[in-house]
């Protein structure tokens, strides 16, 4: 058995970050599936981007939607759900074995409506009912924006994927509100399961503080910030309150770490990996570490859900002079800016694609 098939039989699914048309037309998807027991991805702006602008699979669709007098965001979501359709019903035997909870595949709302809660909410029903898959998760920013519209969406029964989460007190905001989406459908004579995860991001609090911390906490910043959030969750599905939900068919929203490509190179490559195995999780990684852990990984000790342990281990960080809630905002900030840029470099992109042709 294989370090991701390890992983997988102790509960924690293995998502892929990324998806391309050649990844799905050469078949290796499905041998990620197979092979590395992938059970999901997710997309994102930045990894379209690259897609389209390195070689010249999506010309012709690119061609095709301008003809259709299409503009370029209406191009970009034709062709992402596209991909992800076929994605999706790869992933589909997998969705329909877990009963709805793993197989899921991802497509983010437009970066730009990130401060606009009802547009988000709009738009989040509208690109799920286009892809026409159960298990499509639409990706919301978990900013305070959109935590209004994370609820909201989960009331209307739309599966969220939470993005752009960092700190464990954004982690806790997140529980709100797909809390509270859920306890409304419950009150409303709903049903009380609707899919979601939420994503803390890790990799990124290291490459913040590289240069602000002792070396014995270098690189470990990530780690703690994963294990507190894992204790948060698993305290918050254990209350009075989710059990009495989870008695009319509710189900936790599942944590998801994400951003866990090791970006120093005198690291493991398989850090974060090894060091967030847990159950009832989610681990999404970039393609070169995935592959890196099922070459060489190993499984790691299962997370401790004690928060005392993990509120101790983030205090030295706050000991070496870190404000981490502060940090977390800035983090998040700086997400989103970054995925304006992003979706500003893909619908470029996509409209030289559109002249040229």
């Amino acid at each position: 058995m294989n370090a991701p098939a390890k992983l997988n039989s102790l509960g924690q699914s293995l998502w892929l970050d990324n998806i391309t048309r050649d990844l799905l037309d050469s078949g290796t998807l499905a041998r990620y599936i197979a092979e590395l027991s992938v059970t999901g991805l997710t997309s994102n702006p930045t990894i379209y981007d690259k897609a389209i602008g390195g070689g010249s699979s999506y010309d012709a669709d690119v061609r095709a939607g301008a003809a259709a007098g299409l503009d370029a965001e209406g191009i970009f979501f034709e062709l992402a759900l596209a991909d992800l359709r076929r994605a999706a019903d790869l992933f589909r035997p997998i969705h329909d074995r877990t009963l709805g909870v793993d197989g899921f595949v991802s497509l983010e709302v437009s970066p730009l409506l990130a401060d606009d809660a009802e547009q988000t909410t709009a738009w989040a029903a509208k690109l799920h009912a286009a892809g026409g898959r159960p298990n499509l998760f639409i990706k919301i920013p978990g900013t305070p924006a959109g935590l209004a519209a994370i609820e909201e969406t989960i009331f209307a029964g739309v599966p969220v994927n939470v993005t752009l989460l960092f700190s464990v007190e954004q982690y806790r905001g997140c529980l709100e509100a797909y809390t509270r989406g859920i306890e409304r459908r419950v009150e409303a004579g709903l049903p009380a399961y609707v899919a979601s995860v939420a994503s803390v991001f890790i990799s990124r609090w290291d490459g913040a503080t590289a240069s602000k911390l002792p070396d014995e906490l270098k690189s470990r910043l990530g780690l703690a910030i994963g294990r507190a959030a894992y204790a948060e969750y698993r305290s918050f599905y254990a209350s009075d309150r989710w059990q009495r939900l989870a008695n009319v068919g509710a189900r936790p929203q599942r944590l998801l770490f994400a951003s866990t490509g090791t970006k120093d190179p005198a690291e493991s490559d398989t850090l974060y990996i090894a060091g967030l195995a847990a159950p009832n999780t989610v681990n999404t990684m970039p393609e070169d570490t995935l592959l890196a852990f099922g070459d060489h990984g190993e499984v790691g000790r299962l997370l401790d859900p004690d928060m005392g342990g993990a509120l101790d281990d983030l205090a030295r960080f706050a000991d070496a002079g870190l404000d981490i809630d502060a940090l977390g905002a800035e983090l998040q900030a700086k997400g989103a800016a970054s995925f304006v840029d992003s979706w500003a470099s893909l619908v470029k992109r996509i409209e030289e694609k559109a002249a040229a042709g």
